[in-house]
């Protein structure tokens, strides 16, 4: 092979490219990022397979996985586990730049901030974060209550509050000029009543349909600066003229479920409805009994912890404990939740048991329930954490069954339904009726929907989660 020598000048530039590039070469193979890519994930325990069943291919969502380390489904070793425990020390692993903290024993979480994003989900704009509380809270140090609404329906978050006593998440539907009125709502009730309770523990969440976004959207940053009119402050009532209404728009509640549920910075969570407000002294009595560890049902079945749930006539007061409400359903005053609604929807199995049951201290598992046989449609309101599967956020509140697909597929995947025996939710004071009920229904959306689930989304769930004998979608 011929080669060609070049002149001196370009011999000389030849050397200094090839030490150049030699450098280049050095530097790229020894340095940091070259090492570790810098992807910021974290290396955590393989997942149990149950886990990665309840993932939903359907929707777009930001998971924050909590580590749930379970022999029984193929995590760490008994020896695994002790050592683990060992490692956890005064509550608390640091990693990775996260802070790993003990719910209980074999069962982990990490913390999470209130940072402010926003973004596109499905055919919304969501602000997460856009108005946070005050506190912040350790992921093993509480319960979220997780919860949706419009501006209409603030009222309720003081009275709930005062019994719940934790964090609340809370997912607003905002679209159009509902947008204005929500903020002003918001920094009422976190500025303007005397009391601390909104600022200190609600956190809140915006978001409406990309058709209707709002004018003059106000930077998160400025929010904070913004001082409410106190004064001249009008309370929406719910029988105000929203934007929504004004339009015949329907309420997309599965969406507001997920993107509270998913903001919540708790290890456990409590999807619940704004007008149900918990029984006082909830969270540290559920707390411990999580700790203390009962071994009560199957340890290899996913579960979540199921709250009785309750309605009182107009005018009344609140129960405090089971004591209190016992003696208000002995004299009619309180009644099961929906009796004149749909009361398959929300009778609990052994609820006469419940109502029967020794009154002690503390909080326990009263008995295990399954969503089969006479249950196949209740829908349970419960304490549980962001491995449930989501809602189906193509479903809407005026077509009713927004939450069937859910509690089906919390039956596919054998969940045991743990009943608290010193738990239960009482609705904001008004005993519902049907005729009430049937003058607000819209039958062609409640027909719309029903077609969507049995067409679409009940073969979409067959595919994905296979059958389970006892397990029905529909009557």
């Amino acid at each position: 092979m011929m080669i060609t020598i070049a002149p001196s000048s370009h011999k000389a530039a030849l050397i200094f490219s090839l030490f150049l590039n030699l450098f280049l070469l050095i530097y790229l193979t020894f340095s940091p990022s070259a090492i570790s890519p810098n992807y910021h994930t974290t290396m955590l325990p393989a997942q149990p397979l149950h886990q990665a069943q309840n993932s939903e291919p359907l929707q777009n969502f930001v998971f924050d996985c909590d580590i749930t380390w379970n022999r029984d489904h193929g995590g760490t070793s008994k020896t695994d586990l002790q050592t683990t425990n060992q490692l956890v020390g005064n509550n608390k692993i640091s990693g990775a730049g996260l802070s790993y903290r003990e719910v209980a024993p074999g069962v982990l979480c990490y913390d999470k901030d209130k940072r402010f994003k926003q973004g596109v989900r499905g055919n919304f704009w969501v602000l997460y974060n856009y108005a946070p509380a005050d506190r912040d809270f350790q992921c093993n140090e509480t319960i979220t209550y997780t919860t949706h609404s419009d501006f209409t329906f603030f009222d309720n978050l003081e009275p709930l509050l005062e019994r719940w006593q934790g964090p609340v998440s809370l997912a607003v539907y905002a679209p159009g000029d509902d947008y204005m009125r929500t903020v002003e709502s918001i920094l009422y009730y976190r500025k303007c009543t005397g009391k601390n309770l909104v600022k200190d523990y609600v956190t809140f969440h915006i978001y409406f349909e990309l058709k209707n976004i709002p004018d003059n959207i106000i930077q998160y940053d400025a929010l904070k600066l913004k001082t409410p009119d106190c004064k001249n402050f009008i309370g929406y009532g719910e029988d105000f003229q929203t934007f929504k209404k004004e339009n015949s728009m329907v309420y997309p509640i599965n969406v507001a479920r997920n993107v509270a549920r998913e903001m919540a910075q708790t290890h456990f969570v409590f999807p619940s409805d704004i007008e149900l407000y918990p029984s006082p002294n909830l969270i540290p009595t559920f707390l411990e009994m999580i700790r203390r560890v009962d071994n009560v049902g199957s340890p290899s079945k996913p579960r979540v912890f199921v709250n009785s749930i309750f309605e009182i006539e107009e005018n009344s007061t609140l129960p405090m404990d089971k004591n209190e409400l016992v003696k208000l359903i002995d004299k009619g005053i309180v009644i099961p939740f929906h009796k004149h609604v749909c009361p398959s929807c929300h009778k609990i199995p052994y609820s006469k048991e419940w109502l029967k049951s020794d009154l002690k201290p503390g909080m326990s598992v009263i008995h295990v329930g399954k969503r089969v046989g006479l249950y196949q449609h209740w829908e349970p309101i419960y304490i549980g954490t962001n491995e449930e599967p989501w809602y189906d956020e193509r479903l809407s509140w005026e077509g009713r069954s927004d939450k069937m697909s859910q509690g089906y597929r919390l039956c596919l995947l054998d969940y045991e339904f743990h009943i608290l025996d010193n738990a239960f939710l009482i609705h904001r004071p008004g005993i519902k009726t049907k005729a009430k009920l049937k003058s607000i229904v819209e039958n062609k959306k409640v027909s719309a929907q029903n077609a969507l689930l049995k067409k679409v989304i009940y073969p979409e769930i067959q595919k994905l989660y296979g059958d389970r004998r006892g397990c029905e979608m529909f009557a």
